[in-house]
């Protein structure tokens, strides 16, 4: 009989402080987030001098909530697990530098993680019986990728943003038509109000067979929308044009992951991220799973946005198969999905 293994997370890419102490990569027995949101929201966006600062205030206090949540000791703990990109460099390098110290002081297996397969494994917390092979749509402020995930750990990505991330556009828009940050639960709220067919934004196609992204153009048309709006004095409705914008975004990422299934030939499709919150994406992946015959993954709310249960269950994975990072390990902002 195998024994249990328990993984302590610490999760500081953006703006959460986060711990968490998972089991076997699927069990969580505590997650414990300290959001900065109410900071950020002030300057209308992350700041990240200020959250490297809030990250060095808040950690201790997180990771100890986060043992005592679990009812463990750092004694028990098999692993220290952490993401060490993508991210913002000064808020990976608290959660980092925090990490390591922990792993030399303990002499415990140090687990580096990237943030974006963080994601792509909260779908394993959700899901336990969830095994690869599958496709995972990864759709977030700062990422929006197609990725088919073979196995554990590998990753083959079918399609990428070429200019900004679903979420970035988002919180643009959001701040264009003065609903303030975060931009994405503001949008998805005012959208029910809306038409979402009253303004006909574009949706980029490209004509390489590519299942790649493009939202510039999109957030673009938007901001154009209410200049000549503006210019000519007439009415804006932006519940009409939050509707009508997130219907655009969210039919390119709907169609685009549907035909990375059918390209791979499964059956299966994992939404991540913090958009995958969005609950026009929600319902129309699902509705559009159900003519495909193809089965809609989501996680719980809490596991769509940035949190340490995910890192926690990813860093079990690179645990089994032996892949322990030195002390030396480093912050890699831009850390590409599959790089070691």
């Amino acid at each position: 009989m195998n024994e249990d293994i328990k993984i302590l997370a610490i999760e500081s890419s953006c703006d959460e402080t986060a711990a968490a102490v998972v089991v076997n990569g699927r069990e969580v027995l505590s997650n414990v987030i300290a959001s900065q949101i109410d900071i950020h929201t002030k300057f209308g966006g992350v700041v990240p001098e200020v959250a490297s600062r809030k990250h060095i205030e808040a950690i201790s206090a997180v990771v100890q909530e986060a043992l005592d949540k679990a009812n463990v000791t750092l004694e028990d703990i098999d692993a220290i697990g952490v993401t060490y990109g993508p991210g913002l460099v000064g808020a990976l390098l608290v959660g980092l530098q925090y990490a390591k110290g922990l792993s030399y002081a303990l002499n415990k297996p140090l687990i580096g993680v990237n943030h974006i397969e963080g994601h792509i494994s909260a779908n394993f917390i959700e899901y336990k019986e969830l095994e690869p092979p599958f496709v995972c749509l990864v759709v977030s402020g700062g990422h929006t990728f197609i990725v088919y995930m073979k196995d554990y750990g590998e990753f083959e990505v079918l399609g990428g943003t070429r200019d900004d991330a679903a979420g970035e556009a988002f919180d643009k828009v959001a701040r264009a038509i003065g609903l303030g940050y975060p931009g994405g639960p503001k949008i998805d709220r005012v959208s029910k109000e809306g038409n979402a067919d009253a303004i006909k934004f574009p949706r980029a196609n490209f004509h390489d067979n590519s299942l790649d992204f493009s939202f510039s153009g999109v957030k673009s048309a938007v901001l154009n929308y209410l200049n000549n709006k503006e210019m000519r004095n007439e009415e804006i409705v932006r519940e009409d044009v939050a509707a009508s914008f997130q219907k655009a975004v969210v039919d390119v990422l709907v169609d685009n992951a549907m035909e990375a299934c059918k390209k791979r030939k499964v059956d299966k499709i994992a939404i991540a991220g913090g958009v995958a919150s969005n609950s026009c994406l929600r319902e129309s992946m699902i509705k559009r799973g159900e003519k495909e015959g193809i089965r809609v993954l989501f996680p719980s709310m809490i596991l769509c946005t940035d949190n340490a249960a995910m890192i926690g269950s990813a860093a079990y994975f690179e645990y089994k198969k032996g892949n322990i990072a030195p002390l030396t390990l480093n912050a890699i902002p831009n850390l590409k999905l599959g790089e070691r």
